[in-house]
């Protein structure tokens, strides 16, 4: 098939309807989305990315209201950080109810569920019935999109229809979070930091981003988020100035060679909201490696650098 690209939001329902698959924008990055109620097109979401199906995907939804009748417990603390920080890029994993299949949980009893912030795809999920499940719109392991264009380049002719929101305001995927021991803790970071949740809260979440018996949820792989160019943490040497591409987070006269600024002012969220982009880019220079500048590792930087330890450790070994 061939891979259309477009804004029609009709279009994108009725396929949706059909049991197609969708790419739709969201404020963090694409998403592959397929209606949750059924079992054919979610399977086709694994088929499309090449992903496992022990990897969980995502529920997303308009409102809490639509979300309750798929989980058994919605907990009291989950209440509160929804009226803060949702719709947002934030992802609550909770007990699921009969109506979630297992294959959207990878076998497990817990389900993620989320609340987009992007206005087309907030008016796409008020006009159905069903939930949508989705994980980001790339091949698994790759570089997340954050441009229409991105997802086309890996998924063309894999899918019908990338309906195109323009590039994704954050450029993360959401933050992860669940209860253990009735405490709220972090399975993946993302754009509502742990600084951020701790202010609604009486301590600081916990960070449980490695997986320790299966993956819980999505973005706990060792190797993910990966570019096709090597990439490494830290700044090339003198021998690698012209072979060798260095992204930092703001300005550095002492670079010489290829070398991508993600802030021009050195905020932790321009950078955050530029990295997919950069690293894209990056890519297509068809340079020997990339190294990236760690990031200050508060805040966004503790996601930023979670992203790039993942993508780096497919090179590591």
């Amino acid at each position: 098939m061939q891979t259309a690209v477009g804004t029609d939001l009709q279009l994108a329902l009725n396929l949706l309807e059909r049991g197609q698959l969708v790419s739709i924008p969201t404020e963090t990055v694409y998403g592959l989305a397929a209606d949750a109620n059924n079992e054919d097109a979610v399977l086709s979401i694994f088929k499309a990315k090449d992903r496992p199906k022990s990897n969980p995907l995502i529920l997303h939804f308009a409102t809490l209201e639509q979300a309750l009748p798929y989980t058994s417990e919605f907990p009291e603390v989950f209440e509160q950080l929804y009226a803060a920080f949702c719709p947002g890029p934030l992802t609550f994993v909770v007990p699921k109810s009969s109506l979630v299949s297992t294959l959207i949980t990878g076998g497990q009893s817990t389900v993620g569920l989320r609340f987009p912030a992007q206005p087309l795809l907030q008016q796409l999920l008020e006009l159905l019935e069903s939930p949508l499940a989705a994980p980001s719109a790339n091949l698994y392991g790759q570089l997340s999109p954050t441009t229409a264009q991105h997802v086309l380049g890996q998924l063309n002719e894999r899918i019908p229809y990338i309906l195109d929101g323009g590039p994704c305001l954050h450029g993360l995927e959401s933050t992860i979070i669940g209860l253990d021991n009735d405490q709220v803790v972090i399975y993946r970071h993302g754009g509502i930091t742990a600084e951020m949740l701790a202010e609604q809260l009486d301590y600081t979440p916990q960070i449980k981003t490695q997986k320790e018996s299966g993956v819980l949820t999505s973005g706990m792989v060792k190797h993910h988020y990966a570019t096709q160019t090597p990439l490494f943490l830290g700044f090339k040497s003198g021998e690698q100035e012209k072979s060798a591409l260095q992204i930092t987070l703001g300005p550095n006269e002492q670079i010489s060679g290829p070398h991508l600024i993600l802030s021009q002012e050195g905020l932790l969220l321009e950078a955050a909201r530029h990295l997919y982009a950069a690293l894209h880019e990056a890519d297509a220079m068809q340079l020997d490696q990339i190294y990236v500048e760690p990031f200050p590792n508060v805040g966004l930087g503790k996601a930023m650098n979670d992203r790039l330890s993942r993508a780096a450790a497919k090179f590591s070994e």
